[in-house]
């Protein structure tokens, strides 16, 4: 059995980052003693903003060098639906996500040490992601639907040589997206790691069912539609970006996909 421990503790660091910085930003447009939450004054502006932030810190961390290694999935749902399509070897799936689980709580840990009392005001509640005033199955049903679209759009990307450069990029704008439009109505998390985290801390538990069910339902859903069209062959590879050479722990062959040139190294 071979354990591939830097990917691992690379996918515990990229989800420990985002959630640092998801907290980070919620503390600076709620909290009620940041300027800048007084500045922007609507609940919209501040969630495009957020959006604008998180989306961006979701390219980042997709094209790093880290990234690349690990392949970025930062996302429970995301390892799972790649290992059922048959792109992840079982050790690997159930390594990534205790440790994107893991990472997850660590980042909000240090949002805690660094923010203190602020990111637990309750404006900030460690960026919980909640049902909105809609109700959970509303909630349901849009976090199943954010994910389906979200993981349609990786793998019809990724697994096309002239979009598949781009699959980072769409989806950080997708992130954008959602947390300026949808988040009134599930919070927007599409990961099961990414709520636990906030919900450890928070102490806020409620339809934390539907974080660990709607988004690996929502996509595994898009995984079976793309497989019905274009057949589990076309999934070349497991990572959101895949560089030029180096390490690649899945079942790979992105060498098979029509078209396809490695990126400059």
């Amino acid at each position: 059995m071979l354990f591939h421990w830097t990917e691992y503790c690379i996918e515990a660091s990229l989800l420990g980052a985002f959630m640092f910085a998801a907290c980070a930003a919620v503390v600076l447009f709620y909290h009620p003693d940041s300027s800048v939450a007084a500045a922007v004054r609507t609940d919209f502006n501040k969630r495009v903003a957020i959006g604008i932030l998180m989306g961006l810190t979701a390219i980042g961390l997709i094209y790093s060098p880290i990234g690349q290694r690990s392949g970025a999935h930062m996302n429970p749902g995301t390892t799972v639906t790649f290992f059922v399509l048959g792109k992840v070897e079982p050790v690997d799936a159930a390594c990534y996500v205790l440790f994107q689980i893991a990472g997850g709580i660590a980042g909000v840990a240090l949002a805690r040490a660094l923010f203190n009392h602020r990111v637990a005001h309750q404006q900030v509640q460690y960026a919980s992601t909640v049902p909105g005033r809609h109700g959970v199955a509303v909630a349901f049903g849009a976090e199943f639907a954010i994910s389906c679209l979200l993981l349609s759009v990786v793998l019809w990307s990724s697994n096309a040589s002239p979009t598949s450069a781009y699959t980072g990029i769409f989806a950080g704008l997708l992130v954008a997206a959602f947390i300026a439009f949808e988040a009134p109505y599930s919070g927007m998390s599409m990961n099961p790691a990414r709520s636990l985290a906030s919900a450890v801390w928070a102490r806020q538990y409620r339809g934390l069912w539907i974080y660990f069910t709607a988004p690996p339902l929502g996509m595994l859903l898009a995984a079976g539609v793309y497989v019905a069209v274009r057949g589990t062959d076309a999934v070349y590879c497991a990572k959101l970006h895949h560089p030029h050479g180096g390490v690649c722990l899945f079942r790979c062959n992105i060498d098979r996909m029509p078209g396809w040139q490695p990126s400059p190294p």
